[in-house]
């Protein structure tokens, strides 16, 4: 990311923008793992019979204030990310790819059919599917727009380290399409998966469906527990949600390693165990930060939350400005087009882009600037 900015010019302002990008990843990785350690825990409980354990009333919170637990949990997760970014991007990030996501798609429509056929699941397909007026608000763009980041790995250097592993003659339109057909399948088979499910176990109740850990560690366990086939089908869930956390955290790890790489002239080898020992130190204080490290906070935030507000709150919605006025003022519609072109097809998509460039980025720069700044007051005030 960092030369990726610094090749359009050599200001300061726009090496910022480059390096904003490349902290980002460097700072949700560690935490992200802490969270795919969780899923780990829970698939082996599981895999051992003891789902109905995960059921229990308590469970969750006792399990991430036990220190010994969640730490080992979380470097097994990272040790796995690592040892996938150490064998190298044909060797490592490709080959795992190419077998989980479509292990992954298969996962979601198995899971997705199972939970919209259980009694009582139809409300919650209309629940989901259904637009209600009542429940709309500014704050719920806001909130799709914090999602898309993530989904799409938005404002995280991901894209562009990606991107600059791709061939010339890979259509850059055609891929597109594809991130946004699967993209959007995916995440309404998620809602498939999950929404019904705690509309049959819950009565219909939609206070059911917080966000967050709750709905993932505490309400799916006693939905699965409800199920006849709770047990297979709570492995299968968490197989594909360990898949799913693997897939992201590689991208995270791969940015970072990509930015140590380019930026330190160091080999992937070095580099990969710079972000190991960032991971092990960050993410071991959100790992304890909810049993031994429990009084220790900032901005009265546990170090978890605290990385994921500095990160997704504050860090990401300058970024995604910097990407605006980068591609808006500095590069240019005609520059894109050309690179768009290299593999010999028309950029068909020009004439939208080039309404979107000159209009579209600067509002939704201004967008993000103002959510921002709510959202910075509102730490300064924390």
């Amino acid at each position: 990311p960092v030369s990726a900015y610094a090749h359009f010019g050599k200001g300061k302002g726009i090496r910022f923008g480059g390096w904003i990008n490349a902290i980002i990843p460097i700072l949700i990785v560690p935490y992200y793992s802490v969270i795919g350690g969780w899923v780990i825990h829970y698939l082996a409980e599981y895999l051992c019979g003891r789902g109905s354990n995960l059921a229990a009333d308590g469970y969750f919170s006792g399990f991430i204030t036990n220190g010994l637990q969640a730490e080992l949990a979380f470097l097994l997760f990272s040790l796995f990310t690592l040892g996938i970014i150490f064998a190298g991007v044909r060797n490592g990030v490709e080959r795992v790819s190419k077998v989980m996501m479509p292990v992954l798609v298969v996962l979601s429509l198995v899971i997705a059919g199972y939970s919209v056929t259980r009694p009582g699941a139809l409300a919650g397909v209309k629940y989901f599917l259904v637009p209600n007026l009542k429940n709309f608000s500014w704050m719920t763009v806001v909130t799709a727009m914090g999602q898309m980041f993530y989904s799409l790995s938005i404002a995280m250097g991901i894209l562009v380290t990606f991107g600059s592993y791709m061939k010339k003659d890979v259509s850059i339109e055609e891929s597109t399409e594809n991130v946004e057909v699967f993209d959007t399948a995916i995440a309404i088979m998620a809602g498939l998966m999950i929404i019904p499910a705690v509309f049959a176990f819950s009565g219909g109740d939609p206070d059911t469906l917080q966000a967050g850990p709750a709905l993932m560690f505490i309400t799916i366990p006693k939905v699965f527990a409800s199920m006849g086939l709770g047990t297979v089908v709570g492995v299968l869930f968490f197989v594909l949600v360990l898949f799913a956390a693997i897939t992201s955290s590689i991208a995270l790890t791969e940015s970072a390693v990509s930015t140590f790489e380019d930026e330190l002239g160091w080999d992937r080898t070095r580099s990969t165990v710079l972000i190991g020992a960032i991971m092990v130190a960050l993410g071991s204080l959100s790992a304890l930060g909810y049993g031994p490290l429990a009084e220790v906070t900032v901005f009265g935030m546990q170090f978890l939350d605290f990385f994921d507000f500095l990160t997704n709150s504050v860090m990401m919605p300058i970024a995604a400005i910097a990407t605006c006025l980068l591609v808006s003022r500095v590069i240019g519609v005609e520059q894109i087009a050309q690179e768009v072109e290299q593999d010999g097809q028309r950029f068909r998509r020009k004439p939208v882009f080039n309404f979107m460039i000159r209009w579209l980025c600067p509002i939704f720069a201004a967008i993000i600037l103002a959510s921002s700044v709510a959202n910075a007051f509102g730490w300064i005030a924390m």
